[in-house]
């Protein structure tokens, strides 16, 4: 289960291999089998599953094929919404989020042959990046259990690397896509602001919210958004810009692409094994005739200042009723982060935004004239310890929120396409990964760096250690 992907399952199933229905029966076994320790899952739909894996394999014995996702089994992040399926939002109440539409991206991947398993635990309101969870149990870490799978696509992430769905969509603020991907040893990308339609979706802060997949390769990532991504009537962020044939660009050559390396912030105080593991992996790239430079970057920490307040004024609109009426719900991290937006004055909120904007164009003219993307850390360290996360004072654990998520968050504020790869493992056998970021709308860059670097590694083929063949959490 571990060793598929989105292309070899296609293939097998193109081939007659193996059926919708098959594929869909071992995801679901699985589930049933691992999930209660993993917590992956908020809702399973088997039934609806299996009746659309049956009428989807009819429509194969009849000669039509939908493309390279008919009948491959894929599961979305509970804020999401699927028709027919509750919306949690991972909070306490299981109907939050009733939307009166679906989400655009589910949408495209259900007409595009997609298999929908069911909906994702997540970080509640999505406000946190470790992916604990008071209400529907916290993630696991599929490589080590009683570890954080990131947050807060934790079950997203964790999903992908045991094996329950090959693919999985999920949403990113300030990381939420990227920091999971890295916990948990997978590919996650967070698209340029407005190339995914967010329609459907529960937002959290709608001037930085990114929806994108979460997967085993490279490769996977460019076949599902070239299918989720383009202009939606629905969704008035949505750029109208054509969508490039992703796939078809990945195998285009690296050779003379200009990567650059930032000298300040980027590998401030990173654990020594996730900095060797980065720095090993831009020499890689070095050897595939990418051309390498070190450059300092304008300082990310008045943006982050920025960003934050954005976002909690945002979120705090959008939560303004839970927050209000029912806050003894919430958890009190979340709680906190929320009733922060209730304090800020609508001036400090429009100058946010203004300063946001020309902050975004001062990056952009400095640093995309001189390189094609930059390369840095996901994270500071390895995926740390779920009782260590959650330990101590609210302001110590929102303290800790904030340094966990600085490499990511800023590529929020600025809108620009950034993609999760893994790289290695700590020696206590943790996922390591790096950061690939591009310019606006350069997302084909992005992903043939990513590609050529997991086309000249392995990493990405390992399975989680934690799961013995049996299917047993033995970590």
């Amino acid at each position: 289960m571990t060793d598929w992907t989105v292309e070899t399952l296609s293939r097998a199933i193109a081939a007659r291999k193996i059926s919708p229905v098959e594929a869909t029966q071992a995801c679901l076994g699985r589930i049933e089998r691992l999930d209660g320790r993993l917590h992956a899952f908020i809702t399973v739909d088997a039934e609806g599953a299996l009746a659309a894996a049956r009428a989807l394999e009819a429509e194969l014995a009849a000669g039509h094929s939908r493309g390279p996702l008919h009948g491959v089994p894929l599961a979305y992040k509970d804020l999401c919404h699927v028709s027919g399926l509750p919306t949690s939002c991972g909070t306490k109440t299981r109907e939050y989020f009733p939307s009166s539409i679906e989400c655009t991206a589910v949408t495209r991947l259900r007409e595009a042959g997609a298999v929908t398993l069911g909906k994702l635990n997540m970080t509640e309101l999505a406000m946190g990046p470790f992916g604990d969870n008071a209400h529907h149990g916290d993630v696991q870490n599929p490589w080590r259990p009683g570890h954080c799978a990131g947050g807060s696509s934790s079950g997203s992430a964790a999903a992908v690397a045991a094996g329950f769905a090959v693919a999985a969509l999920g949403s990113d603020t300030g990381g939420s896509i990227r920091l999971p991907a890295a916990c948990c040893g997978v590919v996650g990308l967070k698209p340029t602001y407005g190339r995914v339609s967010r329609a459907g979706v529960m937002p959290l802060s709608w001037s930085l919210d990114h929806l994108g997949p979460l997967t085993r390769t490279v490769a996977d990532a460019a076949l599902v958004l070239e299918i989720v991504a383009g202009h939606d009537p629905r969704d008035g962020t949505s750029s109208p810009r054509g969508v490039p044939y992703y796939q078809r660009m990945l195998e285009s050559p690296v050779g003379g692409l200009r990567v650059g390396v930032p000298e300040n912030y980027y590998f401030d105080g990173i654990d020594h094994e996730m900095e060797a593991a980065v720095r090993a992996a831009v020499r890689t790239l070095e050897g595939l005739g990418v051309l390498v430079t070190p450059i300092s970057v304008p300082d990310p920490r008045p943006l982050a200042d920025i960003c934050n307040v954005i976002s909690r004024s945002e979120s705090a609109a959008v939560h303004t009723r839970l927050a209000r009426e029912r806050p003894h719900e919430l958890q009190p991290a979340v709680r906190a982060r929320l009733e922060i937006g209730f304090h800020i004055a609508a001036h400090d909120y429009l100058q946010a935004l203004r300063l946001r904007a020309r902050f975004t164009r001062e990056f952009i003219r400095e640093v995309f004239a001189e390189v094609d993307a930059l390369v840095l850390p996901v994270i500071p360290e390895p995926a740390p310890a779920l009782e260590t996360v959650k330990s101590g004072t609210v302001d110590e654990v929102v303290d800790r929120m904030g340094r966990f998520s600085r490499l990511t968050g800023p590529f929020n504020g600025l809108g620009l396409p950034a993609l999760a790869v893994p790289c290695g493992f700590s020696s206590d056998g943790r996922p390591l990964a790096l950061q690939i970021v591009g310019g606006a709308f350069h997302e084909a860059t992005t992903l043939r760096l990513g590609h050529a670097y997991q086309q000249a590694t392995t990493w990405h083929l390992d399975a989680p250690r934690s799961l013995d063949v049996d299917g047993r959490v033995i970590g």
